[in-house]
């Protein structure tokens, strides 16, 4: 079967949202300063001009080629930049700067895809057989917005010399009172949604799931660099027992002592913000890998959260009916909490207290994603996205691990409360923080 956008409107609403994601994308390299555009920031990902090249070449794959049937005019570059690098334990990418084309070249490129994938979305083809035009588009999108947090927090790594310097707006003032924990009552949590709900999502967000969850208390907050502030002054990166084997392992050879945000100058911590260092916010989340916060919660007697307990804290009302967001259903604006790119860095816990949910858990969304302890792994009924088949399958192999919740850099459509996140445990880049349980 095959759809056509044949409403004006949903086209200028693709149109909308497409532009939106291209803007933010094009400015998160415009931060770039033209010296940094080959640099490579993160020892397991590609030099960044591979992102300049790969979001293009995402869109004319997927939608120009594979949807529509468009012939190719430029094929190398199609291939050059279609893959990513999933960051692993070793096969580290080596290859010289001088290995990738010049910028006017890629930029050239892209320029021409978005021509042709405009003139796709406004115009009257048809897709191929099989192929659904809105399902197409709205994959590109999304793609593309994940890629606006994947760039910034490779950007992030970049020193600040090599970046244009933004300003994040006055955050809110923090609640004068930042509670320990919370009671959970034992229910139900849902996870997954049904395909017969005709909404966008990915293949692994689909397929309903019911799991009883016993009482328990949680984090009203995510665990914040005060409180790890502790963990490492009482020696928790030296206390093997603390660590899982391959945890210490990586944690050996890869000589981590502190969060990897976290810097040491003159004797004082300090975080590492994206455009300039500063003293170390101890009211603010901290920022590490599971790794890290498995060895947390083994020094401070709790653990870390399942996916189902996450979603119990979350989404579950006291009346038994589950919520979209952990504060209703209504949509995410600026009250509910810090992600949908107004800022850069993490605010202090407790500014958003209209985003709580009906357990009184803050946070549950933005200020920086939170691990859990479940591996990712297929709903019931799971099947491969006809259209990117790799997207979730790749990752089924038990050493990858959900998130949930969402970063300041996490567009507001990831806030879904369907959508998982994931990645591996020892990979200590992105903005994922977390909050303990107990019984």
């Amino acid at each position: 079967m095959t759809t056509l956008l044949k409403e004006k409107t949903d086209r200028e609403v693709l149109a909308a949202a497409l532009a939106e994601a291209r803007a933010r994308t094009d400015d998160l390299f415009s931060i770039l300063k033209s010296d940094a555009l080959y640099e490579r920031p993160i020892p397991e990902r590609h030099r960044l001009v591979f992102y300049l090249g790969h979001l293009e070449a995402f869109d004319w794959n997927l939608i120009a080629r594979q949807g529509y049937g468009v012939d190719a005019f430029d094929p190398r570059f199609d291939k050059l930049f279609a893959f990513g690098i999933d960051p692993t334990d070793g096969g580290l990418p080596s290859e010289p700067a001088s290995d990738w084309p010049r910028r006017n070249e890629i930029e050239a490129y892209n320029r021409r895809t978005r021509d042709v994938v405009d003139e796709i979305l406004m115009g009257d083809r048809k897709p191929a057989a099989g192929h659904d035009a809105a399902t197409l588009f709205h994959m590109a999108i999304e793609h593309r917005l994940m890629h606006a947090e994947t760039l910034a927090y490779l950007l992030h790594q970049v020193p600040h010399g090599m970046k244009h310097t933004r300003r994040d707006p006055v955050a809110p003032p923090p609640r004068a009172e930042v509670r320990a924990s919370r009671p959970v009552p034992a229910g139900v949590a849902l996870l997954g949604r049904s395909r017969s709900e005709g909404r966008f999502g990915w293949d692994n967000e689909f397929g309903t799931v019911e799991v009883e969850v016993p009482a328990f208390t949680i984090g009203a907050h995510k665990v914040t660099n005060g409180r790890f502030l502790e963990f490492v002054e009482d020696g928790g990166y030296e206390a093997r027992q603390l660590w899982e084997d391959r945890d210490w392992e990586w944690k050996v050879r890869a000589g981590v002592s502190h969060p990897g945000f976290w810097i040491r100058e003159d004797g004082a911590w300090g975080d590492r913000g994206m455009f300039e260092d500063r003293a170390l916010p101890l009211d603010a989340p901290v920022y590490v890998s599971l790794a890290e916060a498995r060895a947390f919660a083994r020094w401070a007697g709790a653990r870390i959260p399942t996916e189902a307990q996450f979603h119990r804290a979350a989404y579950a009302t006291l009346d038994g009916t589950t919520r979209e967001y952990p504060w209703g259903n209504e949509a995410p604006d600026e009250r509910h909490g810090n992600f949908g790119f107004r800022r850069w860095d993490p605010t202090p816990v407790g500014c958003y207290p209209e985003g709580r949910s009906a357990s009184g858990v803050e946070e549950l969304v933005g200020n920086g994603w939170e691990w859990t302890s479940t591996p990712f792994a297929p709903f019931p009924g799971f099947a491969p996205h006809p259209f990117y088949a790799g997207y979730s399958a790749d990752f089924f192999d038990g050493d990858h691990y959900v998130m949930k919740g969402g970063s300041p850099r996490t567009a507001t459509a990831f806030l879904r409360r369907s959508f998982r996140n994931w990645f591996q445990p020892r990979y200590p880049y992105v903005y994922t923080a977390f909050r303990l349980v107990g019984a």
